[in-house]
């Protein structure tokens, strides 16, 4: 019979939940790693009850009127006075008679402004015009060495897109899902199975349609599709299947373009999105090239320090490479912008400076003019679950808070103008 010791455990917010059973040195290596595994997954649980009462899913903050004017690009005033006249949707009045806005209230007063006309009906609600030749943008968000903040930048984006007004789509091509988890999913709770974007770029008749594993989010506007260690499949099953191609076997086009998978299951549902934010696993394996060719724009985060600049190099050799060998089996790599994004970045740090001085003297523009700065803002709105764009400016020191947004924001801006350029559209 196996032993287990009971403990106490306490949450990041310091609270207690109940004793759990912990496992003896007895257990073998893979018992014991399951054991740890189904512990951790029960306190994930326990604590996403806690946080997100009463169905445990996440949910949006209202905003307040200020907040939703300046989404929308009005004046407190204006939209005081549309709130007057009844025009639009109505906002929730607290007992201070303060307005507040929903996320969707916010996109269908987008709607009705547009609907108006005028010179400013675009910046309203800003959704591309396939008339004009404005494609779907696919921003891959890249880089092979953790901890570079690729998963922060994937996450703000999608959700600062969303909030602009974009149809946006986010896909956590990360097996270790960091970014599902973001935004409320637990992977081995919540996903059955066949649930990621492997489900739609496999080689079998398991295959699924891409609109039946799209999720919606609490974030209208937002949809995302999950990842979680399926994902890991289709770094197992290409190589059979190259082994086959090599062998002979016959094999449809799409089988032995495997590249072109990702792009192909993209293309199904492209009249429904703006852009979609690829949060790419942090190795060179066959999703990240997947994801590579299925761009039309990239971002690179750097970690402002010599070993991950380092690294960045051989990440960019080995890329170059890749790519090199798809292009000469057919495949089309056309980048409407591809930038670096330096991130974690401690302004105060002379190290770091000089870092960044470096890599703007090497790359010049296709550095981004903004950066991510480190703050514990992010970490500790993490310990929720959140980003910043879903927490409240009162949950932290404003100086932090303000610090923190201010640099997330100009970095999603200029990328936002980076789409709007592609788009052959006014910045």
């Amino acid at each position: 019979m196996t032993m287990m010791n009971a403990v106490q455990t306490t949450q990041p917010d310091g609270a207690q939940l109940a004793a759990v059973p912990q496992p003896s040195a007895a257990l073998t290596a893979d018992r014991a790693i399951a054991a740890d595994a189904e512990m951790l997954s029960a306190q994930l649980q326990a604590m996403r009850n806690r946080l997100f009462p009463p169905t445990a899913q996440k949910a949006l903050r209202k905003f307040t009127s200020g907040e939703a004017a300046k989404l929308i690009g009005v004046s407190d005033g204006y939209l005081r006075q549309l709130s007057i006249a009844g025009e639009g949707p109505q906002p929730e009045t607290g007992a201070n008679g303060r307005r507040l806005y929903s996320l969707a209230e916010i996109n269908a007063l987008r709607h009705h402004l547009a609907d108006a006309g005028g010179p400013k009906a675009r910046t309203y609600l800003p959704h591309r015009d396939p008339s004009a030749n404005e494609h779907m943008q696919v921003i891959a968000v890249t880089n092979f060495k953790g901890g570079s903040g690729k998963t922060t930048t994937s996450a703000h984006l999608a959700q600062h897109l969303a909030m602009a007004g974009f149809r946006v789509l986010a896909v956590d091509l990360d097996p270790q899902a960091s970014m599902s988890a973001l935004f409320g999913y637990q992977p081995e709770l919540d996903l059955t199975g066949n649930d990621t974007l492997y489900g739609a770029i496999r080689y079998d008749g398991e295959r699924r349609l891409m609109r039946d594993i799209i999720r919606k989010t609490y974030f209208d506007g937002l949809d995302l599709i999950p990842g979680n260690l399926e994902l890991q499949e289709f770094e197992h099953t290409t190589p059979q299947m190259l082994a086959d191609r090599q062998h002979g076997a016959q094999q449809s086009i799409e089988q032995q373009l495997f590249f072109a998978r990702v792009q192909a299951a993209l293309d199904t549902i492209s009249d429904d999105y703006d852009v979609v934010v690829i949060d790419c696993p942090p190795q060179l394996g066959f999703l990240t090239l997947s994801a590579l060719c299925a761009a039309t724009s990239v971002l690179v985060t750097v970690h402002p320090q010599m070993l991950d600049v380092a690294s960045m190099s051989q990440f960019l050799f080995m890329t170059a490479d890749l790519l090199a060998v798809v292009r000469e089996a057919g495949g089309e790599l056309n980048f409407d912008f591809m930038r670096y994004l330096i991130t974690r970045f401690e302004p105060n740090d002379a190290p770091q400076q000089q870092i960044a001085g470096f890599l703007r003297s090497l790359f010049g523009d296709r550095v981004l003019t903004s950066a991510v700065v480190k703050s514990t803002a992010f970490s500790d709105a993490g310990l929720t679950k959140q980003t910043l764009y879903e927490v409240s400016r009162d949950s932290f020191t404003r100086a932090t808070y303000d610090r923190a947004i201010e640099s997330l924001s100009s970095v999603n801006a200029e990328i936002q103008g980076l789409i709007f350029k592609a788009w052959n559209r006014p910045v």
